[in-house]
């Protein structure tokens, strides 16, 4: 007799939710907060963001995983503090300082070196980071006392500006940059290029892809809906040990975004009923209208009222290469 496999624990939501990650919090926690407090069955996010950083960390539940990939490839919108006049090994306020200058470099010295890092430029990440070597993310090994060696790397900056100057050791920048790009590394460099040297002091994502500031959703927020969604207890049962758990989800499912959300930089394709089923099974549709591009290396479909399928228009037709079955 053939063995049926676990039901899968938890709800099987799907959508996006686009948290404003509190400073101190890892992105794996979280992750595991946030589907918790979904009793989510699946959830993953769309590209770290370190524990000090505070801002943007979107969060996918259910078929909302499988549009991933598009969101941690756009362009990303970063607002950060530079403090002039120390350079530390994590190229941030965790580590300890290792070169300093009493030279402060002016508005203007500043200005006049942005161009150089805008564009193509080759980055080395910092030393604390991701970057995984011989299997091995970069900061253990450097928490380890091992030494780092990672080799620079191209990464694209579309734009960096300065935003404020409160002091003269203190610069507020906003770059906007493609994937794999550290903007800790781009104070460390620019410091050493002005002879004053660098660290970020604060640093905050305000956009990630389709996802703009307007979308963040604080914590606590969140934790309000679902204490709101919760079943109230009598006296015998809190003395018992009992714990409330969340039996009314709609507080907290209103905060869900729907997962093409994440595709807006794609062509939709907009299904018939007919055609929509067609897709779910498997199969290519040809496309009717004047309007419809004859080739399309990526797009997706909806129908039904939601996310269909992820695929390719190729002469004249739509072909599923990735069908979200679930139910949203």
């Amino acid at each position: 007799m053939a063995r049926r496999g676990k039901k899968p624990k938890g709800r099987p939501i799907n959508g996006w939710i686009i948290l404003d990650k509190p400073k101190g919090m890892g992105s794996t926690e979280a992750v595991s907060k946030l589907k918790w407090l979904y009793f989510a069955q699946k959830a993953g996010h769309a590209g770290t963001l370190d524990p000090l950083a505070s801002g943007m960390l979107p969060i996918a539940f259910g078929d909302a995983t499988k549009t991933v990939p598009f969101v941690m490839d756009g362009r990303k919108v970063y607002r950060f503090t530079v403090r002039w006049g120390a350079e530390t090994t994590t190229d941030d306020t965790e580590g300890p300082v290792v070169h300093s200058s009493e030279t402060r470099p002016s508005e203007a010295e500043i200005e006049a070196r942005l161009a150089d890092y805008t564009g193509e430029i080759e980055q080395v990440p910092p030393s604390f980071s991701a970057i995984k070597i011989a299997g091995e993310r970069a900061y253990d090994l450097a928490r380890e006392g091992e030494t780092v060696e990672i080799a620079a790397r191209t990464v694209l900056v579309h734009r960096l500006d300065i935003v404020d100057c409160p002091d003269a050791a203190t610069t507020v920048f906003e770059a906007e940059c493609g994937k794999g790009t550290y903007v800790r590394a781009i104070a460390r460099d620019l410091g050493r290029d002005l002879g004053c040297y660098g660290h970020v002091i604060d640093l905050r994502r305000v956009s990630v892809g389709a996802f703009g500031e307007d979308d963040l959703v604080p914590l606590d927020e969140l934790e309000a809906a679902a204490e709101e969604g919760r079943e109230e207890l009598d006296a015998e049962a809190l003395e018992a040990g009992a714990k409330a758990r969340v039996v009314d989800f709609e507080p907290l499912d209103e905060y869900l975004v729907a997962p093409e959300v994440a595709l807006a930089e794609l062509y939709e394709v907009a299904l018939s009923d007919e055609q929509a089923g067609r897709v779910l099974s498997g199969n290519a549709v040809l496309l009717r209208g004047r309007d419809a591009p004859a080739f399309c290396d990526e797009a997706y479909a909806t129908g039904h009222g939601r996310l269909v399928a992820l695929g390719a228009i190729e002469e004249g037709s739509f072909k599923p290469k990735r069908v979200f079955g679930g139910k949203g």
